[in-house]
């Protein structure tokens, strides 16, 4: 089978590139998938060139998703021909990812593809959209409806932060999107944005515990002293969730937005996202909560052109979601 296989040499130093690799050498599991497509996370790109806080252990193959057909199952939940997605949990870190023409997997890992959604299109969610879809639902199960106000959207044209954009647009809420490049502001209002900040909008000496009130809701992706500062200026009783740290670990603000107008701070745990909440999510995604414009956000690229694609992502140069096609 043709994977990305990243290897250390003996100095320790990691690289990566296309290999032939027997299926032999899959982990175990319950059910194994052709994968027809994957995607490209910054997670990826950092498995890709060997992070250690990402690979623990060599050779490894990247891609924390992966979408095809069963070829394989000793569950009685899936039979091969069908057609199945996987995305977080260990595949990509701790165990071999979706950048392989083979992935095998327990079977509580796996959801079937919902019926609308090709899987190119399932992997142009991948786990980002995955990711924006868990944040939209806590919106809506804090009661952060449309008619309630304005919603923003950090880090809007990074993966989760775009395809936020697009869900939330689609369900009729007025979206703030955020983001440090400026030329993406024509593709961020045609995704359905009402309004696009510049990145210092969220700036300031973070010395007043409370900031007048805008935001129903937040869908952050960066963290940071921007997440800080919409704590500080959302609503009574809205809800910010959080998914990333691209901005900073560290969250400085007191209590007051907690205890005086009720804000809900919500985290986003994608990876470890309970199998019974992700059918349904899937669901949502392939029909009532779908980006009117998910095709144009999809950059594809091939198995062999990947290398070049993780260059760019940690540059920073990517917007929007790059799927990988393996078959």
């Amino acid at each position: 089978m043709r994977c990305f296989l990243v290897e250390r040499d003996a100095s320790g130093k990691a690289s990566g590139g296309v290999a032939e690799r027997d299926p032999s050498e899959l982990p175990p599991g319950e059910v194994t998938i052709a994968v027809e497509y994957s995607s490209l996370n910054y997670k990826d790109a950092l498995a890709a060139t060997g992070h250690p806080g990402v690979v623990r252990n060599f050779p490894h193959v990247p891609g924390i998703d992966a979408a095809g057909k069963v070829v394989a199952s000793s569950s009685a939940r899936f039979a091969p021909g069908q057609s199945v997605l996987v995305t977080g949990y260990q595949l990509g870190a701790e165990r071999w990812g979706g950048w392989s023409e083979r992935v095998r997997v327990p079977a509580e890992w796996v959801v079937p593809l919902p019926n609308a959604l090709t899987a190119k299109q399932a992997m142009t969610f991948g786990t980002a959209g995955f990711t924006a879809a868990q944040g939209v639902d806590l919106l809506r199960r804090h009661d952060v409806t449309p008619e309630k106000g304005e919603i923003v959207v950090t880090g809007a044209t990074g993966g989760v932060g775009c395809l936020a954009v697009g869900m939330l647009a689609r369900l009729g809420y007025r979206v703030v999107a955020v983001s440090g490049k400026p030329d993406a502001k024509p593709l961020l209002l045609e995704l359905g944005a009402a309004e696009v900040l510049p990145r210092e909008a969220l700036q300031d000496d973070g010395k007043k515990p409370l900031l007048a009130a805008r935001w129903a809701g937040a869908i952050d992706t960066i963290g940071g002293a921007p997440l800080a500062q919409i704590i500080r200026s959302t609503q009574r009783r809205g809800c910010v969730t959080c998914c990333g740290m691209l901005a900073g670990a560290d969250l400085r603000v007191s209590v007051f937005p907690f205890i005086l107008r009720g804000v809900t701070l919500a985290g986003i745990d994608s990876a470890e996202c309970p199998m019974e909440n992700r059918p349904a999510l899937w669901n949502h995604m392939a029909d009532d909560w779908r980006p009117a414009m998910l095709d144009r956000l999809a950059n594809e690229v091939s198995l062999d052109q990947v290398g070049d694609a993780v260059q760019r992502i940690l540059r920073g140069e990517i917007v929007g979601r790059t799927v990988v096609r393996v078959a």
